[in-house]
């Protein structure tokens, strides 16, 4: 891997993408260390060292962040907002045939869900500007006792609130603008490794938070055992995400004057993990909801009481529980959504294309939804655990939900790891030289 790299960086042109990535990446690292405007740092950083290690509500969007949430710089937003405008685009064009018909339209089709993508990221980041905005003036952006939680932002005008939201809504478009430099110029994948980066970040700290709050040879056992499982972790996400089921298609060949077509033998490549981490993510905001209003709520009812004690808790059961169910419920949603063995099927009979053994049409359809639903269970089982993981070093080594061995984390730090690595692969091999992979 060292020697592919010394020949990337001998490449000039894969070098000035390389170099022209690196020079982004530190923009965007700048970026979340910038206050925004009416907001007084030195109470901000009094309140991030005063803060619980569990933010709870804000704890998966300030890692999306790289911390930049918590300290409300003009990256605090991320590309989170991006992130959901992409979600749900991606849903809507199941249900709304205009969508649809755009995304079989090709180039020009994508390019234009891409442009309602931006919009749409912009109007998610003045809702969630805006919330920031309200939550930090009201105190309640820290959890646990914070003294000068109520004055992070002194000055609560309607004109300072205004510049707040610009400035935070401003800082997610250059973001966004930022992740497609990278993918127009540099080594491409931009938005993912923007998320890459912005986890990446939190690992030191986290991993150090874990030594020090150790008791064994002051700590330093907790850090190597949490070391340990943390390869075994990678390990075992690096197994799964590359693991597939190869359906093998023939077409059969065709005469067109004297030119015989077809007659080529091919797979399908069903991924075991066919939804990525996109089932954590919706399965976390659900979850996040009921907590919200509980948060923004006043008074002591019974059911504020309860949702605190069995839905805020990540250590609670019930939590344990619901959060692996709608994990694996929201996989075979997403799955069902973003395959349509229907399609599949006829496009392969429109091109002469069939499954050995297997009918063309609505046979094939039945074929490939039933090993589709067959290899989405392990899947599923297997993103449930994953995610359960930082419930278990909550309990064993004290660290918080956002551990960075388990869940969101690890699924996306070694998910774009390996794209990226095979994006710069593929351009070593198109220079006849020897990739990563062997």
């Amino acid at each position: 891997m060292l020697t592919a790299f010394a020949r990337a960086f001998k490449t000039p042109d894969l070098r000035k993408k390389l170099l022209f990535t690196l020079g982004i990446i530190v923009v965007y690292r700048v970026g979340t260390h910038i206050p925004i405007p009416g907001v007084d740092y030195r109470n901000v950083q009094t309140c991030i060292d005063n803060a619980e290690a569990n933010q709870g509500l804000f704890g998966l969007v300030n890692m999306f962040s790289g911390g930049a949430l918590l300290q409300i710089t003009i990256f605090a937003l991320g590309i989170m907002p991006y992130i959901t405008a992409s979600i749900i685009l991606q849903l809507l064009t199941v249900v709304i045939p205009r969508l649809e018909a755009l995304k079989k339209e090709g180039q020009a089709g994508t390019a234009k869900i891409t442009q309602y993508t931006r919009y749409l990221t912009v109007a998610l980041a003045i809702l969630q500007g805006t919330g920031l905005v309200a939550t930090a003036r009201s105190g309640a952006l820290f959890q646990g006792s914070c003294p000068v939680a109520s004055q992070i932002v002194p000055d609560q005008s309607i004109f300072v609130t205004i510049t707040m939201v610009i400035t935070m809504t401003a800082g997610t478009a250059v973001v966004m603008w930022l992740g497609e430099l990278i993918t127009d110029r540099g080594i491409g994948n931009g938005m993912s490794i923007l998320m890459f980066i912005s986890i990446a970040a939190t690992f030191p700290a986290s991993l150090w938070a874990i030594k020090e709050q150790g008791s064994l040879a002051d700590g330093w056992i907790e850090f190597g055992t949490v070391m340990l499982v943390g390869f075994v972790m990678v390990g075992l996400v690096v197994f799964v995400e590359q693991a597939q089921r190869r359906i093998p298609v023939q077409y059969a060949k065709r005469m067109i004057g004297r030119r015989s077509y077809g007659g080529t033998s091919t797979y399908i490549p069903l991924k075991v993990n066919q939804a990525g981490v996109i089932p954590v993510i919706f399965a976390s905001s659900l979850l996040y909801i009921p907590a919200l209003i509980a948060q923004f709520s006043s008074g002591n009812a019974g059911w504020k009481t309860w949702v605190e004690k069995n839905l805020v808790d990540t250590g609670a059961p019930i939590h344990v529980s619901l959060y692996f169910l709608l994990i694996v419920f929201f996989a075979f949603f997403y799955v069902a959504i973003s395959f349509n063995p229907e399609e599949v099927a006829d496009n392969m009979k429109k091109y002469g294309g069939f499954i050995p053994g297997i009918r063309a049409g609505r046979p094939t359809a039945e074929y490939l939804s039933y090993v589709l639903n067959r290899i989405t269970w392990p899947g599923s089982l297997y993103l449930g655990l994953i995610a359960l993981v930082p419930t278990m070093a909550l309990a064993g080594f004290g660290a918080n939900q956002n551990f960075v061995f388990g869940g969101t984390s690890i699924l996306i730090i070694v998910g774009v790891g390996l794209e990226t690595v095979k994006q710069i692969e593929s351009q070593l091999q198109q220079r006849n030289y020897e990739g990563f992979l062997r």
